[in-house]
């Protein structure tokens, strides 16, 4: 007999699904911004052509960055749930600017304090 889990449990599951909608997100909106911005730049008779040239070129890749986002902020996000042992925005914010931060370390602290810190006054600001 399986137990039911509550909802503020984490599993690796949930983490993979968070990783594959970011996914989704990233690579249906680089379709659209890509087309149409292949288009605009492809000359008269090849525009159909350009744009999905840019889209098959570069739709993959922005939904591969949304991805590691999101499975960053998923990741840590969980992390403060299952060390705080509550569900509350403060997880979002501290979720949103460590992913920040970890992705921008390579630029130097400096580059990571500030990128992690305007990311989470923006999930302050939206939420």
């Amino acid at each position: 007999m399986e137990t039911e889990k509550k909802s503020g449990e984490c599993s690796l599951q949930r983490i993979v699904d968070d990783v594959g909608r970011a996914f989704g997100t990233g690579a249906i909106g680089g379709t659209v911004y890509h087309f149409i911005k292949g288009t605009y730049n492809s000359p008269n008779g090849a525009r159909f052509v350009g744009g999905a040239q840019a889209v098959r070129m570069n739709a993959p890749r922005l939904g591969g960055t949304f991805a590691v986002f999101g499975g960053l902020y998923s990741t840590f996000d969980h992390t403060m749930v299952y060390m705080r042992n509550k569900e509350d925005p403060w997880n979002s914010f501290v979720a949103g600017a460590a992913s920040a931060g970890f992705l921008t370390i390579r630029q130097g602290i400096a580059a990571a304090s500030k990128s992690a810190l305007v990311v989470g006054l923006f999930l302050a600001l939206i939420n």
